[in-house]
This record gives C-alpha cells, structure tokens and sequence, in this order.
C-alpha cells in the first residue's frame, strides 16, 4: 500500500520560507517520479514541480527561481524548498506519485503566506 505523508507547513509572512517534506512508503521510492501539487482556496489543484528519478526538475512557470524540488532516496522522501513566499502561494500543498498507472496522493500540508 503506497502512503505519501506530508509535512512542514504552516503559517510564514510574505518573502519568507518553508520546506515541505514528503515521506513515501510502500513502493521502490527511488525508481518513481514524484510531484508537489498544490489547492488554494476556491481554485483547482494546480501543479508545482516534479522531480525524477534520474533528478531532472521541472517547474510550474510561477515557481521558477523560488521553489526547488529534491529527494532523497536513502530517506524515501521527497522535498519542496519555498523561498521569497508571496500571498498567492497560500494553498494546500500535496504530494504525489503514479505507482502502476494509479495515481496517489498524501493528505496535503497547509501552507499560509500571511503578514
């Protein structure tokens, strides 16, 4: 049973930073690409940033130059450093893999971005 396990959010004023954390469970972590996603209130999921499993990153264009995606496979958990945070960047942020064409998602971590 794969399990996806958010943490690290929490409530930063504008120009600050968080690091979120994903710990995985129930899969060969380090042979799978994993995602950050992310809901703000009253929009649809919206993705963040991917990393595979030879690292290469990609970015959502409003997130490039401020977050950074990273893993570490030894520790099976995956990484999202949020820097220069801004209003708009207040949602729940989710973690995600696809694990035998099915899809899977942790219970999210809310960030708030709030003076």
């Amino acid at each position: 049973q794969v399990q996806l396990v958010e943490s690290g959010g929490g409530l930063v004023q504008p120009g600050g930073s968080l690091r979120l954390s994903c710990a995985a469970s129930g899969l060969s972590f380090s042979i799978y690409a994993m995602r950050w996603y992310r809901q703000a209130p009253g929009k649809q999921r919206e993705f963040v940033a991917t990393i595979t499993n030879d690292l290469s990153t990609h970015y959502a264009n409003s997130m490039k130059g401020r977050f950074t995606i990273s893993r570490d496979n030894a520790k099976n958990t995956v990484y999202l450093q949020m820097n220069s945070l801004k209003h708009e960047d207040t949602a729940v942020y989710y973690c995600n893999t696809n694990y035998y064409a099915e899809a899977y998602w942790g219970q999210g971590t809310k960030v708030t971005v709030s003076s």
